[in-house]
């Protein structure tokens, strides 16, 4: 319906955008990505306009303006959703030559930003992220310095009478509003540490343990696991208990200060908030209520960061004490899995939007896995297996659209942990099922010029990111390189080889295209641009303007190159696009490590 509708809207306004802005006939528009490209890899930029492109494009030395190359821009047959009508992909992969450059049309003078060629080009943009995530602590904000929420909470749906106290304080605010999620934060905790066993020799320490600066002899991403985690071992204070939410949709009353929090409760403003248990069971104090069907998809995903931890804090860090304190918590946790099989999800108030998860074998597979790599007992080898089965394809990924956080976390990355336990038949199994998906992907890029393999879906980026991960841990598991290219332009989009030109993170690069006018408290009273998070990203245009108290508090600064079909604000009004969330930057951790440790001396040119 929405391509019939798409197709239907060029023939009859082919050059305006979607805020009614023309498209002027004679612009040309190169989009790069502005950190820059790796010496050995695939390396491209796009150009769109109203008219044809006939004109050569030089790439040139930023500091002597000397041209390295030159040629015509390659037009592609791929749709570009609207606004233009003709794309073209600019080629220099053959250039490995370290340094600054631009790309400059020969006749028009139409010019790129100035990127890097450069094997340093991603180094330390982990630690930018980092940094983000520390802005999203609650309790102490380092960021802020300040203490804030030290009331959370009281309890709902627990085994203790409601409105009981329990201490949940901790943890890291959702996105650009204040709640607190187990579903997010179990997955970013697990990332992070994840993140680390593949590449620990890519984290500083530059921080102490409360965010400070100053070092620790820690690596940050290991410090800021370690905030997770504690949070998680107070959300489990007994190994049949574990609170999954604090505070709700009450929480959205406009800009606050965390420390100033004017939502009530019940129980006053800046208060206590509520503690909602995992029950297994439908939740939700007003009219709308989750489908929840058990609590696997929490403790698997908690057991697996726990499981995790056990290992690094024993090994690593010589902790043997938090080392068997979280082990004990992944064997509790992931036994909740196991007898709640199912999903729970997000509880809502006075709005119907929440996470609605409603996978969970995945959760498991990656808790069973991680358990039987800590502790040797096969129990947790059959399990995995089991769950592995169970799982299998299951993904976002050969959908067209989906509910909101309805295949979180986005990857299975159960299948990667399982991966090296298993025998070569299985291995074959595991490896084909990442394949299918990523396949998927590479079908539907194949429908654009960007080669973009995700579905424009609320969290877009979070899918990209996933997306970006699954095919990093497939190359691990397989050393099969053949979608480097496909890798390469999904990464490139997040930097701006987009429609708009900019990157997806704040502060990223510096001196670059980047959103500033983000969808948060903070950044609303009080201006400050913290870099590293990652914003939700664009939408299809049907969600963006099916949403509620959605609005642009300023003129759209990408009204010519914007369309109907898919749209990205950088306005603080435009909370489906523009928000950054914690576990969309946490998510990202990975694909930062990973593209600054690449292999260069063995990649070749794709």
């Amino acid at each position: 319906m929405i391509s019939i509708f798409f197709q239907m809207w060029l023939l009859l306004f082919p050059m305006w955008s979607e805020s009614g802005v023309p498209a002027k006939q004679d612009e040309i528009y190169i989009r790069i990505n502005q950190v820059g490209y790796l010496v050995h890899e695939q390396k491209s930029a796009i150009l769109f306009s109203n008219g044809p492109v006939k004109e050569k494009y030089a790439l040139i030395h930023a500091e002597s303006e000397k041209v390295l190359y030159a040629a015509r821009p390659v037009r592609s047959g791929a749709m570009g959703w609207g606004a233009f009508d003709y794309y073209y992909t600019f080629d220099f992969t053959l250039i490995a030559t370290p340094g600054s450059y631009f790309l400059e049309g020969e006749r028009s003078g139409t010019r790129s930003p100035v990127f890097q060629i450069s094997d340093h080009a991603y180094v330390h943009l982990q630690d930018e992220l980092l940094g983000f995530m520390r802005q999203q602590r609650c309790g102490y904000n380092p960021t802020l310095d300040m203490v804030c929420h030290q009331h959370d909470g009281r309890s709902f749906y627990g085994p203790m009478p409601d409105s009981t106290y329990v201490d949940v304080s901790g943890g890291w605010h959702d996105a650009g509003d204040q709640l607190k999620y187990l579903i997010t934060g179990s997955y970013a905790t697990a990332h992070m540490l994840l993140a680390y066993e593949l590449y620990p020799e890519n984290f500083a320490d530059h921080t102490n343990a409360l965010g400070q600066p100053g070092a620790n002899g820690i690596p940050d991403v290991l410090d800021e696991a370690k905030w997770g985690l504690d949070w998680i071992h107070k959300l489990h204070p007994a190994p049949d208990q574990l609170v999954h939410q604090v505070a709700d949709d009450r929480d959205h009353m406009g800009w606050k200060m965390p420390d100033q929090d004017k939502s009530d409760y019940g129980w006053g403003e800046n208060s206590y908030r509520a503690a909602y248990f995992a029950t297994g069971e439908p939740q939700g104090l007003k009219r709308y209520q989750s489908e929840a069907t058990g609590v696997s998809n929490l403790a698997g995903r908690s057991a697996a960061a726990m499981a995790l931890a056990a290992r690094i804090w024993k090994v690593e860090l010589n902790d043997p004490h938090f080392a068997g304190e979280c082990l004990d918590a992944a064997k509790t946790l992931y036994q909740m899995g196991k007898e709640k099989e199912g999903y729970q999800q997000g509880n809502s108030y006075g709005a119907p939007y929440r996470y609605g998860e409603e996978t969970w074998a995945d959760d498991m597979e990656w808790g069973a896995a991680e358990l039987y790599k800590t502790t040797g007992e096969k129990s947790y080898l059959e399990d995995a297996l089991k769950y592995a089965r169970m799982a299998g394809t299951v993904s976002w990924m050969p959908l067209d659209t989906a509910e909101h956080y309805q295949y979180y976390p986005f990857i299975n990355m159960g299948h990667y942990a399982l991966h090296g336990l298993v025998e070569d038949s299985f291995k074959d199994t595991l490896e084909g099922y990442y394949r299918d998906g990523i396949e998927s992907c590479l079908a539907r890029a194949g429908k654009n010029p960007y080669g973009i393999g995700v579905s424009f879906i609320w969290c877009s980026n979070n899918l990209l990111t996933s997306l970006i991960a699954q095919l990093i841990l497939y190359e691990h598991m397989t050393d099969d390189d053949s979608y480097a290219g496909l890798l390469v332009q999904q990464r490139d989009w997040l930097f701006g080889r987009n429609p708009w030109g900019t990157s997806m993170f704040t502060g990223i690069p510096e001196g670059g295209e980047y959103p500033v006018d983000v969808h948060t408290s903070i950044y609303g009273l009080t201006g400050l641009e913290v870099a590293g998070g990652l914003v939700d990203g664009p939408v299809y245009g049907s969600i963006y303007r099916s949403l509620y108290g959605l609005h642009l508090t300023d003129p759209d600064e990408f009204a010519a190159v914007q369309n109907p079909f898919v749209v990205y604000h950088d306005d603080t009004g435009d909370y489906s696009t523009n928000e950054p969330t914690m576990d969309g930057t946490a998510g990202a951790i990975l694909m930062m490590a990973h593209f600054a440790t690449y292999p260069f001396s063995e990649a070749g040119s794709q």
